[in-house]
């Protein structure tokens, strides 16, 4: 869990908070216990309510607004897909020292897939592969864009900047991070409809029990857009002879996967970048997602 704040803009959020805007707004709550939960998540802070409810709650203004996708989405769309997700119970309003709105949810068993590495990583690269699937099979009509959603190339300042100084640092050859961008900004960008994304597959947003993989959570990138973005599972969760498993079972094409690649060095050099002081840990799965696209583009993946 991130030991001292990673924005500027970061709220302050804790046990007695989350205790008197339950008491407030959910009575029948009000005498549960309050714990909080560990977590590499940069935009919510996450406590225990009891032993099957979870309070979600955002850490910035700026991503308050995940909260009202959450709520009005994920009861749709949960039941079509084949891993379990978060489904809201209570809206919490916002109230004197907390002036967002925030969610309360039903507990999934498990643990992070960060904490609690998937063992059986052949079956959750399908398992993972089904679910992308399943999303991008739903009813987008009216959905919102997701900010991963749009194409990867728009973040190119960013990227630059990130090769330069992790590159600078030893932290990334900086001519094969270079190398490899160049051909994703050069590749045919999504030209059909609009499919739904998760926008954030990480280790840190999935669950796992015994090994397996088990949930998916965090949806505050939920929206619409390139499915390229949700690929990036493929190089931040899985490794090389399970890549391919994943591929099939999503039906992704190869120009498709290739953005997807685009999309997890743009994630790895960027989150890096930006949490290598504040957040190791997600530091880490970003270093870890940054080598796996370098070494897969070296190695000629498709």
């Amino acid at each position: 869990m991130p030991g001292a704040k990673m924005h500027d803009d970061e709220l302050d959020v804790d046990g007695p908070l989350v205790r008197r805007l339950i008491a407030g707004q959910f009575p029948e709550w009000a005498g549960l216990p309050v714990t909080g939960i560990a977590s590499a998540g940069t935009d919510h802070a996450m406590f225990r309510l009891g032993d099957d409810l979870v309070v979600r709650l955002p850490r910035r203004p700026g991503t308050a607004g995940q909260v009202a996708r959450e709520q009005r989405w994920l009861p749709r769309l949960a039941p079509d897909l084949p891993l379990a997700v978060p489904v809201p119970l209570g809206l919490g309003a916002p109230a004197p020292g907390y002036g967002h709105p925030w969610s309360v949810l039903r507990r999934l068993a498990g643990r992070d897939a960060h904490t609690a590495p998937i063992a059986e990583l052949g079956s959750a690269a399908v398992e993972l592969g089904r679910f992308v699937a399943a999303l991008r099979k739903a009813d987008a009509t009216g959905g919102p864009v997701s900010w991963r959603g749009g194409p990867v190339a728009a973040n190119d300042r960013y990227v630059r900047a990130a090769i330069r100084d992790l590159g600078a640092a030893g932290a990334v050859d900086p001519a094969a991070a270079t190398a490899l961008w160049e051909e994703v900004v050069r590749l045919p960008q999504w030209d059909g409809e609009p499919v739904w994304l998760h926008g954030d597959l990480l280790p840190g947003n999935l669950l796992t029990e015994a090994g397996r993989l088990t949930a998916v959570i965090d949806f505050g990138g939920l929206g619409v857009g390139d499915p390229a973005a949700d690929t990036l599972a493929a190089w931040a969760v899985l490794t090389a002879g399970t890549r391919g498993l994943f591929r099939e079972a999503s039906g992704t094409d190869a120009t498709t996967w290739a953005r997807g690649r685009g999309w997890a060095l743009c994630f790895g050099l960027m989150a890096e970048h930006y949490y290598r002081r504040t957040n190791p840990v997600l530091a880490a799965v970003a270093h870890r997602t940054t080598t796996e696209a370098l070494a897969d583009h070296a190695a000629g993946g498709a």
